[in-house]
């Protein structure tokens, strides 16, 4: 089987998908952080395509960073200065090829992840 990672976010404030929120996904690397792409959640909070195809996915430690002060300002949740959740990175490992699903839970004042499948 051949690895693969996708993602997809839940508006927890609000009870609905989290569409058009900016996603950057990072290669963490003993240089550094790698962008690899930038992609942008659909109207059901999920990305259109993997985030990391198969036919690009190599086991390592990545970093998905979601741009949640831009969702939650183009949702016209009122910002504080400065806003308490702005970017969100969740640094985590891949040591198999499989599936990998990172997705985020958020809120104004809060997320959490996991592991999904």
């Amino acid at each position: 089987m051949a690895g693969y990672l996708t993602t997809h976010v839940l508006d927890t404030a609000t009870g609905r998908p989290a569409a058009g929120l900016v996603i950057d996904l990072y290669r963490i690397t003993d240089t550094g952080a790698e962008l690899i792409k930038t992609v942008a959640t659909n109207s059901d909070g999920r990305t259109d395509a993997q985030i990391l195809p198969a036919a690009e996915f190599a086991c390592g430690v990545y970093e998905l960073r979601f741009h949640a002060g831009a969702y939650l300002d183009a949702q016209g949740v009122r910002p504080e200065s400065p806003r308490f959740l702005d970017m969100i990175p969740i640094r985590f490992g891949m040591s198999e090829e499989t599936h990998y699903h990172v997705p985020l839970l958020l809120s104004p004042f809060g997320y959490s992840t996991y592991r999904g499948s």
